[in-house]
Parts: structure tokens; C-alpha cells; sequence
């Protein structure tokens, strides 16, 4: 014999309105589940960005005054020169005046220190060696600070790999997307090599 409730319940379930009921709460709670869910989205990505504006980036770059291999009398330098080098001291000489050691020799008239020699007053350069050497300056210190806090994401992965002031000349005057324009012409075909906070102005066509 069927329970008198499951009947009752039964013939509640067959009226239009009961279904109408269960279908307007069943639809009411899926609106406010996806509203809630969305605002939550919202507010974890709303917090995202207030914490990626708020905290600073950890740079590594040391701008202490002397370099460690300076201890052992070796010097890191650009390399790549045919016919200048500047070591991590901020000479730059002749790649014949280069000393075993990796150095400039400093007795030699022609090596020079913290040389500007075709550089701009906007921190661009003809010369990779000359940037390099202008931008080891202590006085451009505050200068790359500013950039490297202004830096975007995009050269995040790039300055965050550099350890001190030579690293970081090194990778800001090689020339990179901030010199070219429509990716294959240089903003200034001459002074190309940048260690300034912004990239070369844009030379009419």
C-alpha cells in the first residue's frame, strides 16, 4: 500500500504551478551561482593587478663601485670589438692595447675613461664600445634605476638575468626592438646603441 505523503507529493508534482515553482527557484539559484563566480573572478584579478603595480621588481643589477674580479687584477670586457674594447673599469682602448688580463692597458694615450666619444644627449651612441663606456659612468647610475623601474614585462626576463653595472651596459646598448621601427629599419641608422631610459627618436623618413 502507497504511503499517503508519496501520493500527496505526487499529485503536487502534477499541478503546473509546483513545476512552474521549482523551475523559477532551480533558475534563480544558477544566476545567482554565475554572478558570484563572476565577481569573484573579477576581484581576484582586480587584486592581481593592484599587487603587480604595488610591489617593486627585485633587480639584481649591483652598482657597487668595484666589480669582484677587480680583487684578481682580471676585467670582464665587451668582446665582440674588431677594433674597440671596453673593459668592466670603463676604459676603452684599441683591441691591440687589451691587455692578457682582459684589461685596457691604461698607459697608452689612445685608452680612455668613461669615454662618450659619439654619443648623443639622449644616452644614444654610433658606437657599441662608446655606449658601453658612457653608460658605466657612476653619475648614470639614478638614470638606470629609473629605467630599470620603468621597464616593461616585455624586458623583464632580459635585465632580471644581469647582475651588476657592466651586465647591464652590456645588454642595454646592444640594440634591441626599443631601436628599430616596422621591425627591420633603425629608428636612427647612426646612433643605434642605447643606454638612455628611452629608445632613439624616430628620424623622418
Amino acid at each position: 500500500m502507497v504511503p499517503c505523503g508519496a501520493v500527496l507529493w505526487r499529485r503536487l508534482l502534477r499541478r503546473r504551478w509546483v513545476l512552474g515553482l521549482v523551475f523559477g527557484l532551480s533558475l534563480v539559484y544558477f544566476i545567482t551561482s554565475t554572478f558570484k563566480q563572476e565577481e569573484r573572478m573579477v576581484r581576484d584579478r582586480n587584486l592581481l593587478q593592484v599587487q603587480e603595480h604595488e610591489q617593486p621588481i627585485l633587480w639584481k643589477v649591483k652598482f657597487s663601485p668595484g666589480n669582484s674580479s677587480q680583487l684578481s687584477n682580471q676585467c670582464r670586457n665587451s668582446v665582440q670589438g674588431k677594433l674597440l674594447i671596453t673593459d668592466e673599469l670603463g676604459y676603452i682602448c684599441e683591441r691591440k692595447d687589451l691587455l692578457v688580463n682582459g684589461c685596457c692597458d691604461v698607459q697608452v694615450p689612445s685608452t680612455k675613461l668613461f669615454s662618450c666619444e659619439s654619443c648623443l644627449p639622449n644616452g644614444c651612441c654610433s658606437v657599441y664600445e662608446y655606449c658601453v663606456s658612457c653608460c658605466l659612468q657612476p653619475s648614470k647610475q639614478h638614470l638606470l634605476e629609473r629605467f630599470l623601474n620603468r621597464a616593461a614585462i616585455a624586458f623583464q626576463n632580459l635585465f632580471m638575468a644581469v647582475e651588476d653595472h657592466f651586465e647591464l651596459c652590456l645588454a642595454k646598448c646592444r640594440t634591441s626592438s626599443q631601436s628599430v621601427q616596422h621591425e627591420n629599419t633603425y629608428r636612427d641608422p647612426i646612433a643605434k646603441y642605447c643606454y638612455g631610459e628611452y629608445p632613439p627618436e624616430l628620424l623622418p623618413v
